[in-house]
């Protein structure tokens, strides 16, 4: 779809887009064959895509042969979406709101009362910048998350999640996401690629499950708390803030043995710290 085309649609159809759902349209075709290259489809594979607008993205995904299941909040674009694909047997829509959508699905409130596995799926989307950071953090403590996830964003938050410790990007998102996927292939996405033209910079990452994971389910819930208490106050001491969760001599003592100072505040450790630390307050 070119970007003429794309105000065609538009203009035809009248369809005044919406600032606070996010609504900038990729329209490039060589950023959205990188995107759709990202994921590594195969016709084995599900897709999710979320936000699919004209569905320019989704024409991609369902050349690859895989089915896919879009999720758009808007029902006048809804309504477009399902009349320009209606011949595909493999593409499913639903008119809702994906973050909503995602947390019902974790907690088993779905109508057919079973949490949605995701782990045969792979999440390849041109999010809505407004809720992109809290629906990657819901697949990624999802239960049975995707496999991988290709997601275009706002630069400053890919960034965030792919951030080293000790650095002005490093912090919660970072560690939320990187307990059970690796951060990789991030690419620039420029503002004139999009209709209309955002005020940020974008970029594409990658996102792809570990496995083996780093911790199990019940660490897995260790560790959320641990690093959210961490960052709740990002210039204060860790070991002090983690005092409202678990008694100091315990934490002196994990502290000491991973050789953390205890004046180390959470920003200059690493996942792999907070792993192990996750490890010992978890017994």
């Amino acid at each position: 779809m070119t970007l003429t085309e794309m105000r065609e649609i538009l203009k035809t159809r009248d369809l005044q887009l919406t600032k606070s759902l996010g609504q900038n349209f990729l329209h490039d075709g060589n950023q959205l064959r990188r995107i759709a290259a990202a994921a590594e489809l195969s016709a084995t594979d599900k897709v999710l895509e979320i936000g699919p607008g004209l569905g320019p993205l989704t024409e991609l995904l369902l050349a690859s042969g895989a089915p896919v299941l879009a999720i758009e909040k808007d029902g006048r674009l809804a309504t477009f979406l399902r009349e320009r694909f209606a011949s595909r047997p493999d593409f499913t829509l639903l008119h809702d709101d994906a973050l909503a959508y995602l947390q019902r699905s974790a907690s088993a409130a779905l109508p057919d009362a079973g949490v949605q596995d995701w782990s045969g799926w792979k999440l390849v989307a041109n999010l809505p910048y407004s809720v992109a950071s809290p629906i990657l953090v819901e697949l990624a403590l999802h239960p049975r998350g995707p496999e991988r996830m290709v997601v275009t964003l706002q630069l400053e938050v890919a960034r965030r999640i792919a951030a080293a410790p000790d650095t002005d990007d490093y912090g919660l998102l970072t560690l939320l996401l990187g307990l059970r996927y690796q951060p990789g292939g991030l690419f620039k996405i420029p503002a004139s690629c999009f209709f209309p033209a955002p005020d940020v910079e974008s970029g594409c990452i990658t996102l792809t499950r570990r496995t083996p994971p780093l911790l199990d389910e019940r660490q897995s819930g260790v560790f959320v708390r641990v690093v959210k208490r961490a960052f709740s106050q990002r210039r204060k001491m860790m070991l002090k803030l983690l005092r409202a969760d678990w008694p100091e001599d315990q934490l002196q003592a994990a502290f000491a043995s991973l050789g953390i100072s205890p004046q180390e505040r959470a920003e200059k450790v690493g996942l792999e710290q907070f792993i192990r630390l996750t490890t010992l307050l978890a017994r």
